[in-house]
């Protein structure tokens, strides 16, 4: 009798594990994402590297044991009047040789915020053509679910040296002259701020003034997540609703306040539905804002120069 009881929860246990597995690899099919377990099973061997991509007061708490830490500020050109730029191929190959990355390394990035920020260092690597990346699936919080090792140890690292491609593609960049030449041709602008921002309500701090490009659509880039949580990827059919109003033949620009948010909806829009024609506006609306003779529009005023 005890063997059919047991034989009965196991076929249970199974069936009720079948449709979960089905669903994550429905949703969540990309060659740069990776899941907690899945990193659990690597993370000890010498050649991945894994980056917490959070403030340093945040990954000084705690973090994943053996991760370095990098934030916007380290990945940033600051040459410029107005902040956000991505950083030159020089700064990155000497910034992660500090690191003690090596060209040949796998670099797995994390954050706790729905891989929002660790999409812009993707992005910023997928122009430099460097594609050993992983972003983990449900951050830190989803590896601390499952046991996974954490502290607040800096390791040690020695200098090692790192190179980028010479003529990378930069394949979804788009510069402040390429938006301009957009707004005389048939390329959706896709605003992924919050309603306010793109209404004009509100101006965040590095903007020059608040408004949006002409001619912007809008869909807020937290649509694509289950933001209150467990911050993983929608399914894919609730993504392709989401995004339904853009075709996937379309050339499309993304563009958020910096070029995070945006770089967020750059991977969901390439990585998991297949878009082919889309570029992430670098400057996005902090270096739009900045200059006075380009257009802008607000649900208050349009200025058109």
């Amino acid at each position: 009798m005890n063997w059919r009881i047991n034989i009965i929860i196991f076929l249970f246990i199974i069936s009720a594990c079948k449709p979960e597995k089905a669903n994550e690899i429905a949703v969540f099919d990309s060659a740069y994402l990776i899941s907690a377990n899945e990193l659990k099973a690597i993370n000890q061997q010498p050649n991945i590297k894994i980056i917490d991509f959070r403030k340093k007061e945040r990954y000084k708490n705690e973090h994943i044991e053996g991760a370095l830490n990098l934030w916007r500020t380290d990945i940033e050109d600051t040459t410029y009047p107005y902040s956000g730029i991505m950083a030159g191929k020089k700064q990155i190959e000497d910034l992660f040789g500090k690191l003690g990355i090596q060209t040949e390394d796998t670099i797995v990035i994390y954050d706790d915020n729905g891989l929002c920020e660790a999409s812009r260092l993707w992005w910023i690597l997928q122009n430099y053509d460097f594609e050993n990346i992983k972003l983990l699936l449900g951050g830190i919080s989803v590896w601390k679910s499952i046991n996974g090792q954490v502290n607040s140890e800096i390791p040690k690292v020695e200098t090692t040296v790192f190179k980028l491609k010479a003529n990378p593609k930069m394949r979804y960049y788009a510069s402040k002259e390429q938006v301009i030449e957009a707004l005389k041709n048939n390329v959706v602008i896709l605003d992924t701020r919050n309603e306010d921002e793109f209404s004009g309500k509100q101006q965040k701090k590095g903007a020059y003034k608040a408004g949006r490009i002409p001619k912007s659509i809008h869909i807020d880039w937290v649509e694509a997540i289950n933001y209150s949580g467990n911050k993983k990827f929608k399914p894919i059919k609730d993504l392709e609703k989401i995004y339904s109003k853009i075709n996937k033949n379309d050339s499309i620009i993304l563009y958020c306040h910096s070029g995070v948010r945006s770089a967020h909806t750059t991977f969901v829009l390439t990585q998991l539905l297949g878009y082919k024609n889309v570029t992430n506006y670098d400057g996005s609306w902090t270096e739009w804002s900045y200059f006075d003779d380009l257009p802008f529009e607000s649900d208050s005023i349009t200025l058109t120069q």
